[in-house]
């Protein structure tokens, strides 16, 4: 298939952010909690595709990779808090996003 260099910048972006945070909770081997980790996070960030690494990071200034990475760090905290609140109970249909 001719697409399958496509992919979103941020998504390594936030994995790695949660095996840096939740790496060390007890609910780090747990592979459904991981990407539901996952998904609530990069459904806050706005999607930034890429064929290569280097499109995006050569373009981006410092602070602009920094706003990045602020972003997936508070996308990642507000994931693992909303999943860790609703794992056991009813799911609601949406999540209140933090303002930047």
């Amino acid at each position: 298939m001719a697409f399958e260099s496509i992919r979103n910048y941020y998504e390594q972006l936030v994995v790695d952010r949660i095996r840096e945070t939740v790496a060390r909770l007890e609910d780090a081997n747990d592979a459904d909690y991981l990407e539901d980790v996952a998904c609530v996070a990069l459904n806050q960030l706005p999607a930034r595709y890429i064929r290569h690494h280097v499109d995006l990071a050569f373009y981006l200034t410092a602070e602009e990779r920094a706003h990045m990475q602020r972003a997936v760090e508070n996308a990642v905290d507000t994931a693992v808090a909303y999943v860790n609140r609703h794992r056991a109970g009813a799911r609601p249909r949406t999540i209140t996003l933090l303002p930047d």
